[in-house]
């Protein structure tokens, strides 16, 4: 009989799957939610959606997902011995993950600007909402990234990387539905 798990082969630790598929499914119940309010006015939506700066949001998606790139040849450099280089593809990685905020902060000081707020109408309740939550997410992931850094065993950059390839998946899931959708 053997001892080995399912869960041995995971990258990273167990727990680090277990909030990852948690946050999964907060951010896909949010999806669902803005779906189907959505259907229920598409043209306000639609309206409300014009308002958006999708040009920034898909400079801001090809930012993740290089910063996400940077954050698994980390890994390989790590596992290659390359210590010093991969301490700095996690820094790296971190610093588009500041990046992004910064654009993200461009974006809502535009809204504030326009006098839209998360109470102007649903879509940017939802807006706020989503794209805030996810936020909070890419600033927990930039101090996960500099955290794994400066404890940088393969173990945690496994764990680190996880979580902010998760961070990548979700915005690549918000962006269609909340800038491009129609």
């Amino acid at each position: 009989m053997s001892d080995a798990s399912v869960f041995d082969d995971l990258p990273g630790d167990l727990m680090i799957w277990v909030l990852i598929v948690s946050e999964l499914l907060v951010f896909g119940a949010g999806l669902a939610a803005f779906l189907a309010v959505r259907a229920t006015d598409p043209t306000g939506f639609a309206d409300a959606q014009d308002a958006l700066h999708r040009t920034g949001a898909g400079a801001n998606t090809v930012v993740l997902v290089s910063s996400g790139a940077l954050a698994a040849l980390a890994l390989r450099l790590r596992e290659k011995a390359r210590r010093g280089r991969a301490r700095l593809a996690l820094v790296a990685a971190a610093t588009l993950g500041v990046v992004f905020l910064v654009v993200k902060g461009v974006e809502y000081a535009a809204k504030a600007a326009q006098g839209i707020a998360w109470d102007t109408h649903p879509f940017f309740t939802f807006y706020y909402l989503l794209t805030g939550f996810h936020a909070a997410h890419v600033v927990a992931g930039v101090i996960v990234l500099l955290l794994v850094a400066w404890q940088d065993a393969p173990r945690n950059i496994e764990a680190g990387a996880a979580f902010w390839h998760m961070v990548d998946l979700v915005w690549v899931l918000l962006f269609p539905v909340i800038y491009l959708l129609g």
